[in-house]
Order: structure tokens, then sequence, then C-alpha cells
């Protein structure tokens, strides 16, 4: 007789909160205007978030000891690109494809992971981002309805 185990959803603690944010800022530069914004400490990992093949994201880590949080600043955009076949007319271009994070926010150029216990105020973190120069939007992603959440989990 065959023994059946089933995941339980509870087993991935969903707390987190999680800001989008459209710039054309490189990532190391983001980083460098939400620490002296924000007084973060954003360092940036010694390795990229690999998802799969072809899928490299660049991260930046920041653990806050004193409040108990773990944030994270990553790209949505691969820093690897992925080559285009195509069997049409235009089958002897070379095209190609940068996977996305989260594809169904294809236009979210950086994603800020918030995890923590107890209640944050994302929206006064908000504002203070969006005092940046080259900071275009920033806004807070819903978690409840996201598609493809198990891509953050890092």
């Amino acid at each position: 007789m065959a023994t059946t185990y089933k995941i339980n959803d509870d087993f991935y603690d969903e707390s987190f909160s999680l800001i989008a944010l459209h710039t054309t800022l490189e990532d190391f530069s983001l980083a460098y205007g939400l620490n002296q914004s924000i007084k973060a400490k954003f360092v940036r990992a010694k390795k990229n978030f690999n998802l799969a093949e072809n899928k490299s994201f660049p991260i930046f880590e920041w653990d806050d000891e004193f409040n108990d949080m773990y944030w994270v600043l990553i790209a949505n955009h691969s820093s690897e690109k992925e080559l285009v076949t195509h069997d049409d007319l235009f089958k002897n271009e070379t095209t190609y494809k940068r996977p996305r994070l989260l594809p169904e926010y294809k236009d979210v150029d950086y994603l800020l992971k918030i995890e923590t216990e107890k209640d944050f105020d994302t929206n006064s973190l908000i504002k203070n981002i969006l005092m940046l120069p080259r900071i275009m939007a920033a806004y807070e992603i819903s978690t409840d309805k996201l598609k493809s959440k198990n891509n953050l989990i890092f």
C-alpha cells in the first residue's frame, strides 16, 4: 500500500510586504540611494539569486537585527538574456528576451521584500522612496493574489 504525503499550505510563512519600484537607476545606485534615504544597510549578496537556467537576478540584502526585519532588494529582470528562436519570417534574426522574477508584473524594475512579524507602515516607506531622484513609481503589491509567489522564496 502506497503512502500519500500532502504538503500543507502553511509550510511557507507569508508574513512579508512587497514593494514594486519603477526606476531607471542601476541596482547598485538604487541600493546606495535607499541606504542614504531610509538609513538602510543593503549589501550586495555574493551570488545572484538563480531561479533556473538563464534566470539569474542581482540581489541586495539587509538583516535589520535591531527591528527584527529582513530586507531584500532584487531586480525583477534577469541579468542573463535568453535566446529566442523563431520559425517564421525572422528565423535568421537573433532575438533575446530577459526573464522576469514576477512575470505578471513585467513593467516593474525592482522589488523590495520586507520580512517581519510585526506591523509595518509601508506607506511612509513608499513616501521616502519616492523622494529619491529617478524613482518614477513605488507601490505595494498584494501578495494574496500573486501567482508567482514561490519565486520570492530565497
